[in-house]
Order: structure tokens, then C-alpha cells, then sequence
């Protein structure tokens, strides 16, 4: 990519520029450009569907094809494309092996074989891609399980977070990344040894699709401070498994705060949670009754408001460990606590960048001086350092995320193939 072509995938729009990049190979073969969504849940829709809406927004000689692998995706995806279905072909890809399918039913209770075996049963339809845009880093077995060359694979990655897992060495085996800001790109520069020309700086598209204002929950109207508890899956780093109940029993003895307890969505999908970054076993448990039956509680395992910014929009306190979602509510910063469960030495590791925006605690009866500490200390002391934090994890502009995206893979489209 040239140095000018690069500017302009990172500045403001510029239809002239797009019609460029569309012209370039408007008198070739139509190109196809696949969107990839093979999960047990929705949550990584929101993070590169924008960008393929974008695209057919668009419109050029080009396919957008999205595939998913099961109902409530394609469900998903039909809800959020709207009137631009019609320009956007929908593929439901499935497994065709017997072998596959009772691989499925044996270990389907424990690991994502569905999500693995996928690609094997279906190397003709990636075979038939000129770019593939994926959003997790499973189906860079094409490359390495089967050979494939083709489709061109480019990483969308969903979410921004500063676990290791998300600057592993085999990102460097994509062809290109769309970052969302110069954290992401520094990083896989550094850790995952990316070349720098194999990196776009695009923003962050899921800011597209989770736009407005938070609707409030009916417990809110008692007016008490509304506290997220949004603890990860990953049982190494989870909050979860050493101390979550006692983190509800917290809330619900307490008359001073409201809770939404909406964890990672796929905490509760499987009654054993299985991590592969770090090998670990951990046994989900279970919410009890007297939690979901609270008035002042709001318990969501799995629902859309999970991936829409829903509850990091309507919550007033951050309180969680490494997920993610901490820099999505830092968009308007507010005050943040941190649960260290796992006595991790985290101060100046950037795997834990974003526990510097608030208290970090290492035990449940310190919660409440962290809580009060966390919203005494937030102006003068956290808010200018969690504006530190998003500002190096997002690049945004004027232009929308998304279409700043989509015009990158228009330049991949028109220079690479």
C-alpha cells in the first residue's frame, strides 16, 4: 500500500477516493468478499457486520456474502442488516461429514467442535472468496490445518481489550489487520511481530452499530447508583469462579447500589468452561434464585442487550476484570474497580493496561472503600488517565468506523488480488 493510500484510508470521507479504489478492478471479475460468523453466540456480530453493511451500502463489482453457522446468527445478522439484505448474500454453512457431526454430539457438551470442524466441511466455499473478514482467529486454520492461499484472510478483531491471547504470533499469519486504534497496531507490531504495511488503522465498527442513548432498567427508578458486574469467561483470569457469588451476596445485602450482573455471554453457555490460551477447567456453577428474584438486580446470561453497549450505557460503575467491554464504557468515562482474584503482579503489564482506571481489589470486603474511593477519586485522578487509556485504544474520525474499514478492503481488493 502507498504511503498516499494510506492517508486516505485513515482521514475523513472521501467518495472520490472510494470510486478510485471500485474503478481499480471494476473492469475485472467480480469480487468476492466474505464475512465469516461461526460462534455459539451473536457476540462478535456487531464487531465486522458494519463493515460489510458498509460495503453494500456502496454497492460496486463486488458480492458481499455473509455466512453464518447457526440460526440464532443468521437470525442476528438479518435483524441488523435491514433494508440492505437484499444487497448482501446470506450463506448458512453447516456440517456435511457424519464424522463431523458425531465428533459434535460426543464433545459438543465441553468444546466448540462445531465452531472447529466447520471449516474442514466447507473448504469449497472459502475456497470461492477473494477476501475473507473474520472477527476471531479459529479460522486461521484454513492457512495452517489446510493450506488454503485463497480467500485473502483479514482480522476485523472484536473488541480491544489487553489480553495476551489478542497478540499471539499467529496473528501475524493474517494477510491483514483493520485495528482499531495505534494500541492495537503498536502491539501486534511488538508482541505478534506484524508487519506494519499488513496494518490498517480503521477505528472501531461496533461503535456504528450501538449507537443512542441507554434506556433505563425499572430498578433504576429508585435512583441509586447502578454498578455493572461484568466479569470474562477465561478461569485464569475470571473474577467469576474464586469470588462471583460473593460478589452478588455484596449487592444484594447492600441498600446503596443497584447490580446488572451481565457477564461475558459465553460464561453460562456451557455448565463447564474450557480455556485453550491457558489450558484451564472450571465449573461454571449457577445463579440461585434469591440473585435473579432481587429487585434491585438485573441478571442477563445471553440476551442482544449483552452486545449493544445496552449495559455499559446505562450502568453509573465499572466493575469487573479483564473483559473487554472496560474500554466500550470508558466511551463516557465513569468510575471503574477491578477484581484481581488471581493475585495477578499487574501493575505496569500492559496485559492489564486498563486496570490503571480505577481501585484494583484482591478481596470482596474491600469492595465497598473501593466503590467509594473509585467515584471520590474519579475527576482529578482516573477520568484523565481513562481518557489516556481510550484515546490510544480507539482511533475515531468524522467518518464512520466501518466505512473507513470498508474502504481499506476496497484498496486490499483493487491492489493485492
Amino acid at each position: 500500500m502507498r504511503d498516499e493510500d494510506q492517508i486516505s484510508v485513515a482521514a475523513g470521507p472521501n467518495p472520490a477516493t472510494v470510486s478510485k479504489r471500485i474503478g481499480r478492478f471494476a473492469t475485472g471479475q467480480s469480487k468476492r468478499i466474505g464475512f465469516l460468523f461461526n460462534h455459539d453466540q451473536i457476540h462478535q456480530i456487531a464487531h465486522s457486520l458494519p463493515i460489510a453493511l458498509a460495503l453494500a451500502a456502496l454497492g460496486g463489482p463486488f458480492e458481499v456474502v455473509i455466512a453464518s453457522t447457526n440460526a440464532k446468527l443468521r437470525q442476528e445478522i438479518e435483524r441488523l442488516a435491514g433494508s440492505l439484505k437484499g444487497r448482501i448474500t446470506l450463506v448458512d454453512l453447516g456440517l456435511t461429514s457424519p464424522v463431523s457431526r458425531s465428533l459434535v454430539t460426543v464433545l459438543g457438551k465441553l468444546l466448540p467442535a462445531h465452531k472447529v470442524l466447520i471449516y474442514r466441511d466447507n473448504l469449497d466455499f472459502f475456497r470461492s472468496l477473494d477476501i475473507l473478514v473474520v472477527s476471531e482467529r479459529t479460522s486461521l486454520l484454513l492457512k495452517s490445518r489446510y493450506g488454503l492461499d485463497r480467500p485473502f484472510m483479514i482480522l476485523a478483531d472484536h473488541g480491544a481489550g489487553d489480553r495476551a491471547i489478542g497478540f499471539g504470533q499467529k496473528t501475524a499469519m493474517f494477510d491483514h489487520i483493520l485495528a482499531a486504534g495505534p494500541k492495537i497496531r503498536d502491539r501486534l507490531v511488538r508482541d505478534a511481530g506484524v508487519d506494519p504495511a499488513r496494518l490498517t488503522i480503521t477505528g472501531y465498527p461496533k461503535f456504528d452499530a450501538c449507537l443512542g442513548e441507554a434506556s433505563p432498567l425499572p430498578m433504576q427508578s429508585n435512583g441509586k447508583p447502578t454498578v455493572l458486574y461484568n466479569p470474562h469467561l477465561s478461569p485464569h483470569l475470571s473474577s467469576w469462579f474464586g469470588m462471583g457469588a460473593r460478589v452478588l451476596e455484596h449487592f444484594l445485602d447492600s441498600d446503596r447500589y443497584n447490580l446488572i450482573f451481565a457477564p461475558h455471554m459465553m460464561l453460562f453457555q456451557r455448565s463447564v468452561t474450557v480455556t485453550i490460551d491457558k489450558l484451564r477447567v472450571a465449573r461454571t456453577g449457577s445463579i440461585a434464585p434469591k440473585f435473579r428474584e432481587a429487585a434491585h438486580f438485573h441478571i442477563d446470561t445471553g440476551s442482544v442487550a449483552s452486545t449493544d453497549m445496552s449495559y455499559v450505557r446505562a450502568a453509573d460503575i465499572y466493575l469487573g476484570d479483564v473483559s473487554s467491554q472496560v474500554y466500550e464504557f470508558l466511551k463516557t468515562p465513569r468510575p471503574c474497580v477491578f477484581l484481581n482474584a488471581h493475585r495477578h503482579a499487574w501493575e505496569g503489564d500492559p496485559n492489564f493496561a486498563h486496570w490503571q482506571a480505577g481501585p484494583v481489589i484482591e478481596t470482596v470486603d474491600r469492595l465497598d472503600a473501593a466503590l467509594d474511593r473509585a467515584v471520590r477519586d474519579h475527576g482529578h485522578l482516573y477520568r484523565p488517565i481513562q481518557e489516556r487509556l481510550f484515546g490510544y485504544t480507539f482511533d475515531l474520525a468524522a467518518e464512520p468506523s466501518a466505512q473507513r474499514a470498508a474502504r481499506a478492503i476496497l484498496e486490499i481488493a483493487s491492489t493485492q488480488l
